[in-house]
């Protein structure tokens, strides 16, 4: 298995792929989106979850771990992404 620098293991292309997508997906369910969101956008919301997650985590001095932490960090960076949207949205 291929390891990242921190030892965590890496995702990939694919990885990073699948768990945005049930991230972006169960986060879009949380904050009843779901039915304005495809599949594609559903994978973006994740994947840009995952960075806003991180950084949020790490801001509370929170680590990394495996596939499992790697989509919840996701889903929850999902979740605060499709809230900001939501209150930007609601403004116009």
């Amino acid at each position: 298995m291929l390891l990242a620098a921190e030892g965590t293991p890496a995702l990939g292309f694919i990885g990073w792929i699948i768990i945005g997508g049930l991230a972006g997906w169960i986060g879009s369910k949380i904050m009843g989106t779901d039915a304005q969101m495809g599949l594609g956008l559903n994978i973006l919301v994740g994947i840009i979850g995952g960075f806003i997650g991180g950084w949020v985590l790490t801001l509370f001095g929170i680590g990394s771990g495996g596939w499992i932490w790697s989509f919840l960090t996701c889903l929850l960076g999902a979740v605060i992404l499709l809230w900001i949207v939501g209150l930007v949205t609601k403004k116009r």
